[in-house]
């Protein structure tokens, strides 16, 4: 599991900046399809949303890397 660490003033980051961020992705367009086809959980549950709000202690699966995000 690898950590992502939010910015001081960030309270969560969206799932498809996550996903770019972390460098799982290369752009926010991979980023939307691979979460529009299901490729990706946060929490166990299969997120459909890139827009999806990620916050302090959650955990996002994606092609086998897990990513804990803390504040």
């Amino acid at each position: 599991m690898k950590d992502f660490k939010l910015r001081a003033d960030d309270d969560f980051i969206k799932l498809g900046q996550l996903l770019k961020a972390a460098g799982l992705v290369d752009t926010g367009v991979e980023a939307k399809f691979e979460i529009l086809d299901g490729k990706v959980k946060v929490n166990g549950e299969t997120a459909y949303e890139r827009g999806k709000k990620i916050h302090n202690g959650d955990t996002v699966l994606y092609k086998s890397q897990e990513i804990k995000v803390i504040k």
